[in-house]
């Protein structure tokens, strides 16, 4: 290979009459010459400046735009060059003496000295107001005049910027790539407060705002899980709350939470509750939560060697408490989809609440993923002996060699998903298996459904089936209706009839005057109506048939008095006071005086009209009709209204 040099300035050597070799050390920057008559090696430096910081890193500069940073201790480099040939004019170490930070005119450069990892963005002259932030092993947190700005190390871009005025680890978490998906490229998210009521969470990928969480308190602490599906927070009144970004439902978790953690490589939650200790071990079902009483504070959560322990300040000593990883590992197992891991797991433990609802998110996982084998020894554990059965009649379909479409089809069913299955069959022009699905399932009006769409020649011999089914389950109500769609009135009246709904046959009747001239079947649905106590629906049956004076009875003893005055007056005059007096005796009884009043007006009932207005605090309207009585009955309430009228202050009318 060659190296070229921009040359600068000649230097000469003394007693070198001739050069045998020359070489140059790209790692060490030193350029030698050898080979002279008296056998000499010339050793130069070729840097622009080194110079030591605080004892622990050497800085070479080679060039104008590159640096290399070496630890004194282990002897590792670090190349720093700028991609833009800007010129490096000062650089930094920061972060327990992790990484570095160097100022080009231009840029900035970020890096990992132990990951190698190095980053050029582009930055303007700040003043050096900026602060960082190495909290993140994988990003770099800036802020500057109220703007968060993130960097991932090896990249050359801004992984995204937000604007913030609160800019501390407990109200900011970052996850990048802690732990990815099965299926995903990139896990990139941001959890911050907007305000110190508002929690904004961000995908850093796209640069979009999955959720943004309104809360009544302020917000004390913030952390996403690994895989950032999951965001726990909590509040100044140490409240602790999980939000879900897929269903964005917000879930309180646990009140005077003093501590609070998310378990390293996995989505196990542990918190403090005064003397418990909380453990979520299915973050899913926030309703199950483990708990073991405890006499001191937790300091921290340590997963060594497959080991999870609490660490507990009991005071004098710490005491651990051990977790169960068995549980712990079926969550990982679960998010890296090794389910038949996850069965081991559980296949360990006792059947416990816990458990079972463990048992319950696997089989739905691998039902999803096509996993049956899974999915059956999941049910199988549960007690649920139909869906293994069920299970077992697919694998045996799948081992046959059967339809796919098939399997797709009762998988459907399975998951209680009929139409989808439906549309299944019917794509493959099975309009009889669709059709027995529905049987199968009861579902007779979707199979029949299915059947007049698709003009099945069998359509007659399943309504038939289906009306059969009907009465022989005593579904008369039911089977009337079809019988009422099939316009078989009578049939449907008298199912309804042997249903003991007696409304619903009057109704059918009501509607069709081929039955109303039926007198028989009218007093045999008039006498069940009476039993059931329905004596307005037996009025108007009766009116419809012009038998005026039953009609008008029924109305009465129903207490209908509304529709009895207007039958009254077409029918029987006379009687209309009658039920006029009626009525407001009615209303009295019920503490309705104020509606009685006109109603014994109506009826000629003054005195009764005068002792309801009264009751009812009508005063004005008493004094009326007493004075159109010369009645001696009326003078009694005079001094009724007077003493009202002096209560009051009004002594003029009191006196009158």
């Amino acid at each position: 290979g060659y190296v070229l040099f921009d040359s600068r300035q000649k230097l000469k050597t003394a007693d070198t009459v001739c050069t045998g070799c020359m070489s140059f050390n790209l790692r060490s920057l030193h350029f030698s010459i050898q080979g002279s008559l008296c056998g000499s090696v010339d050793l130069f430096d070729c840097c622009l400046k080194r110079t030591i910081y605080k004892n622990k890193f050497e800085m070479t500069y080679v060039g104008l735009s590159q640096v290399i940073v070496k630890s004194l201790q282990s002897g590792t480099r670090v190349v720093v060059k700028s991609h833009y040939a800007y010129q490096i004019h000062m650089v930094n170490i920061m972060g327990d003496d992790q990484y570095v930070v160097a100022y080009t005119t231009d840029t900035l450069l970020l890096g990992d000295l132990k990951s190698f990892r190095i980053s050029e963005i582009p930055w303007s002259e700040s003043g050096g107001n900026e602060k960082f932030f190495f909290k993140h092993p994988n990003c770099c947190m800036i802020f500057n005049a109220g703007e968060l700005t993130l960097v991932e190390y090896g990249t050359n871009d801004i992984l995204g910027s937000v604007r913030t005025e609160f800019m501390t680890k407990r109200l900011t978490s970052v996850r990048i790539n802690d732990r990815k998906l099965k299926g995903a490229d990139d896990n990139k998210k941001i959890a911050y407060c907007v305000d110190l009521k508002t929690i904004a969470i961000v995908d850093l990928v796209f640069g979009v705002t999955l959720a943004t969480i309104s809360h009544d308190s302020k917000i004390d602490w913030v952390d996403l899980n690994e895989t950032s599906r999951k965001l726990l927070f909590r509040d100044k009144k140490l409240k602790l709350y999980l939000f879900d970004i897929e269903s964005q439902q917000k879930t309180t978790l646990l009140g005077y939470c003093s501590f609070v953690q998310w378990i390293p490589s996995s989505d196990v939650c542990v918190a403090q509750s005064r003397n418990n200790l909380c453990v979520w071990y299915n973050i899913d079902s926030p309703d199950k939560i483990t708990m073991v009483t405890i006499k001191g504070d937790i300091e921290a959560v340590e997963r060594i060697d497959g080991k999870t322990e609490v660490v507990v300040n009991e005071g004098i000593t710490s005491i651990n408490y051990t977790l169960d990883e068995g549980l712990i590992e079926f969550g990982t197992a679960i998010d890296d989809k090794d389910y038949s891991r996850a069965v081991q797991y559980l296949e360990s433990l006792e059947l416990t609440p816990e458990t079972e609802t463990m048992w319950n998110s696997l089989s739905q996982l691998s039902l999803q993923s096509r996993k049956l084998h899974i999915a059956e020894r999941c049910f199988a554990a549960l007690g649920n002996v139909s869906r293994v059965r069920y299970l077992r009649s697919i694998r045996k379909i799948i081992e046959e060699g059967g339809d796919d479409f098939r399997v797709q089809a009762k998988l459907a069913i399975l998951d209680k998903q009929f139409r989808v299955a439906e549309a299944i069959y019917l794509e493959q022009g099975w309009i009889d298996e669709a059709m027995e699905m529905y049987q199968s399932l009861h579902m007779w009006e979707e199979a029949l459904r299915v059947a007049e769409n698709k003009n099945h020649p069998e359509l007659e011999t399943l309504r038939r089936n289906y009306f059969t089914w009907l009465t022989n389950t005593n579904q008369e109500e039911k089977a009337g209706e079809v019988l009422e769609r099939n316009s078989d009135y009578m049939g449907a009246l008298q199912m309804y009839m042997r249903a003991g709904l007696p409304a619903k046959a009057a109704r059918v009747a009501m509607d069709h005057q081929n039955i109303m001239n039926q007198y028989d079947v009218i007093d045999n649905i008039t006498t069940q109506l009476l039993k059931g106590g329905m004596y307005e629906r037996a009025g108007e049956l009766y009116e419809k048939i012009q038998r005026y004076q039953n009609a008008l009875e029924f109305y009465r003893k129903g207490k209908v008095f509304r529709r009895a005055v207007e039958l009254a007056r077409q029918a029987f005059p006379g009687e209309v006071v009658d039920i006029e007096e009626e009525w407001g005796d009615y209303l009295t009884s019920q503490q309705q005086n104020d509606d009685a009043v006109d109603h014994f007006i109506e009826a000629g009932k003054y005195i009764k009209a005068v002792e309801a207005a009264i009751h009812s605090r009508q005063w004005s309207k008493a004094l009326q009709i007493i004075e159109t009585q010369d009645s001696p009955e009326a003078l009694k309430f005079y001094p009724i209204i007077a003493d009202y009228h002096a209560h009051i202050g009004e002594l003029r009318d009191a006196e009158r």
